[in-house]
């Protein structure tokens, strides 16, 4: 059907890649949004091209036709259109949905997460549009998800302004040099001119508008530059795809989608970055289980336990001190359980500590902390 469920192995490691990717947005400036999941259905059509023939439909019960949301860049539109914003820096974390032919193997789904990065509004020419593909270099490698590729078309401008386009080529090689050459002889200090690369971005950018023709096809509303970040096939990976494994990010600059919105037909130019979550998700689970490792699910910090019976008010009071004091704190749900059980639940789920209150240690007015993996206790 397109849709799962995850427990809580998936879960943790959804989260972990989601904190990872917000992480980034953040630290570029972003503050989050949120917008309904159910649009009008005229909000999202004409907006697609291709694409929209996978828009799911719905009717209410007063005939109104609904739609739910096909991505997060045209909700941000309406949203700016409506509260009449001309410049923002947004990321939004959410589902969308498409009436799609789902291929689970390679992250597809019909209910699916996006992770979006935008800015809105007037700036000069391609310094938006090179933070993005900055964050899309700094996600891609920060998750060290092996080799990729950034494929860029330039296109949609009205006159050769070559040098201004070469403002994101300059940055992008820059970005290129530092992290992944790490050659003392490759600084950008020892970059080409601007003259000269300014000839080569000129170059550079025939050269990609003609290879990457198909980019961002079936989306009706890119103008300008558009952009996708490929993952190279890794070595005994077995993959439909040879050579890659598909996109793993896109984006572009869409200067008209807002005007679309406006009574007046404003515009406000806008440029972002989608993050293909699912996919990066997929490649990350297929890891994580060819490792071996096992992925802890909760954030427990210390297990309360009793090494005697009738010591249930005991270990009850202690947690409660613990929760008060901001410590992620568990007990067994249980009126008498055993020392070892409760040491063994540490082991199966990674709990780091124990903190052991028995008759002895009321007595004494202590606590015996237990390191788990070293089994070195303290009392305190």
């Amino acid at each position: 059907q397109g849709t799962r469920d995850h427990p809580p192995a998936q879960a943790a490691l959804r989260d972990r890649l989601l904190s990872a990717v917000v992480s980034c947005f953040k630290r570029h400036g972003a503050a989050a949004i949120d917008t309904p999941v159910l649009e009008l259905r005229d909000t999202l059509v004409g907006k697609y091209g291709e694409g929209a023939k996978l828009i799911y439909e719905l009717q209410d019960q007063g005939g109104e036709l609904l739609a739910l949301r096909y991505d997060l860049t045209v909700p941000f539109a309406r949203y700016l259109a409506m509260n009449k914003i001309t410049k923002m820096k947004r990321y939004h974390v959410a589902k969308v949905y498409r009436r799609d032919n789902p291929a689970t193997t390679r992250g597809r789904f019909r209910e699916f997460y996006q992770c979006d990065f935008d800015i809105a509004g007037q700036f000069d020419p391609m310094i938006p549009d090179a933070e993005c593909l900055k964050i899309v270099h700094e996600i891609l490698s920060d998750l060290q998800l092996g080799d990729f590729v950034i494929k860029v078309r330039l296109g949609g401008f009205s006159v050769p302004q070559w040098e201004t386009v070469v403002i994101v080529l300059w940055f992008y090689t820059i970005a290129l040099a530092v992290t992944l050459r790490p050659d003392p002889e490759v600084h950008p200090t020892s970059l080409p001119p601007h003259g000269v690369c300014a000839k080569a971005g000129l170059q550079l950018g025939h050269a990609l508008s003609w290879e990457y023709q198909d980019l961002a096809r079936g989306l009706d509303y890119y103008t300008g530059v558009i952009f996708e970040a490929v993952l190279l096939q890794q070595e005994n990976e077995h993959l439909e795809e040879p050579g890659s494994v598909g996109s793993v990010a896109g984006g572009g600059r869409y200067d008209g989608l807002v005007g679309m919105f406006d009574a007046k037909g404003r515009k406000v130019p806008c440029v972002g970055v989608s993050i293909g979550i699912e996919r990066i998700f997929s490649i990350l689970e297929r890891r994580l289980e060819a490792s071996g490792e096992k992925l802890r699910t909760t954030e427990t910090q210390v297990l309360v336990a009793t090494p005697q019976k009738h010591l249930l008010a005991a270990r009850m009071k202690l947690i409660s001190e613990l929760w008060d004091a901001g410590i992620k704190a568990e007990m067994l749900y249980k009126k008498d359980p055993k020392l070892l059980k409760q040491l063994q639940y540490c082991e199966d789920t990674g709990i780091p500590l124990a903190a052991i209150v028995g008759e002895q240690e009321l007595a004494d007015g202590v606590v015996k902390l237990r390191d788990v993996a070293t089994r070195k206790e303290v009392r305190m």
